[in-house]
């Protein structure tokens, strides 16, 4: 027990969450911002109380606590979490958190995860960005590494690459995002890497790239481990899945788990929705149904399986997907250009910011990320 606040990291708080353990969260933000977006877990539970209300005590927190229970307070970054988690102790609660930079620590941390091993001795792991639903991954292989969909806290891959003896050879993105920042051309830079875009999503990128198309294949490691590009349109004109060692498909956002992307990001729903249909009705569907799909989001703490991987059997999404199973072309296109969910926070700038044609700061780059993503037609 502990009679004092404590800090909790967002790496701490990640492992309550895949582990299960019961936690209760006090959210002290606004009530927008909270239902805009929360900290969630299949044994969390959450109230939202915003700080101003708690400035004058925190007798309407002190009702809605569970006995017996760990208690995590969480603001945006911190502050209002510990003067509301020092009344609570001072109340006479015992084993209050609060949480360590606050929801953006939350938005940024990253967990690696092993998915598997490759046929020729090499690993596969996904980087869980628990906070905000976003998937990358690395590709290791004889002492090289190719990570795809990097995200922007790109010292995360450089640790682990270092802590495995790993070379960078190849940073790739399945596509332009328009959810969060991409530290794909960045890290490719620093360590000396080459970054590979699709081209049909280049078309105003302001930089070098090498050109990622169909049928083309990448080798990471003296093991000759293949990583096939499939052309897959229809969440961009440019969007490309991945198949590695003829198991993992790395679909970006063109397939999730419960759900499939949406066409209208770029503003052309209507022009991409027939592209959508056709890669996930058509061409997936000429695929082995035993590859691993490994989509670059997920929406919903659900999707996480045993020890956070996401992950599922193609042939098993064509039955459980909702997205796969609309037979009727006239309903798939009302199911993917009506009723969208909103789009993604400051997605605009997103989009611009890797094309390149903008360099916003790191605080800049940290809010226009805030929040969940949103690149699924609909959450289930």
């Amino acid at each position: 027990m502990t009679t004092a606040l404590v800090g909790m990291t967002a790496q701490e708080l990640t492992s309550i969450v895949l582990n299960k353990e019961e936690l209760f969260i006090l959210d002290v933000r606004n009530d927008s911002d909270f239902n805009d977006w929360k900290i969630e877990g299949e044994s969390v539970t959450s109230v939202n109380i915003p700080y101003f209300d708690l400035l004058e005590g925190v007798d309407e927190a002190l009702g809605s606590i569970p006995e017996g229970k760990k208690v995590l307070v969480v603001c945006a970054k911190e502050g209002s979490s510990k003067f509301v988690g020092e009344q609570l102790v001072e109340a006479g609660l015992n084993e209050v958190y609060y949480l360590e930079g606050g929801m953006k620590s939350w938005s940024e941390h990253l967990e690696p995860v092993k998915i598997g091993d490759l046929k020729d001795g090499g690993s596969i792991y996904q980087f869980v960005r628990i906070g905000k639903g976003c998937l990358s991954y690395m590709i290791v292989s004889n002492g090289e590494a190719a990570i795809v969909d990097t995200l922007r806290m790109s010292d995360v891959y450089e640790k682990f690459a270092a802590e495995h003896q790993l070379q960078i050879k190849y940073t790739i993105d399945t596509h332009l995002h328009a959810d969060h920042i991409s530290g794909g051309r960045k890290l490719a830079d620093k360590v000396g890497a080459t970054y590979w875009l699709p081209p049909k999503d280049a078309d105003e990128v302001v930089f070098q790239y090498d050109k990622l198309e169909e049928g083309q294949v990448l080798t990471v490691g003296s093991t000759k481990l293949n990583i096939q590009a499939v052309y897959s349109p229809g969440h961009t004109i440019g969007s490309t899945s991945l198949i590695v060692d003829d198991q993992y498909f790395l679909t970006g956002d063109i397939l999730f788990i419960e759900s499939i992307g949406r066409p209208d990001l770029a503003g052309k729903a209507e022009d991409w929705v027939g592209d959508l249909r056709n890669t996930l009705y058509n061409r997936y569907k000429e695929l082995s149904d035993d590859l691993i799909v490994l989509p670059a989001h997920f929406g919903k703490i659900t999707e996480l399986g045993e020890g956070g991987k996401v992950s599922a059997r193609l042939g098993d999404l064509y039955y459980s997907n909702p997205g796969l199973n609309m037979h009727d072309e006239a309903e798939f296109r009302r199911a993917v250009t009506g009723n969208l969910p909103q789009q993604p926070n400051a997605y605009q700038e997103i989009r611009q910011t890797n094309m390149g044609k903008i360099t916003p700061s790191d605080e800049e780059q940290r809010e226009m990320e805030i929040g969940p993503n949103r690149c699924a037609i609909h959450d289930k």
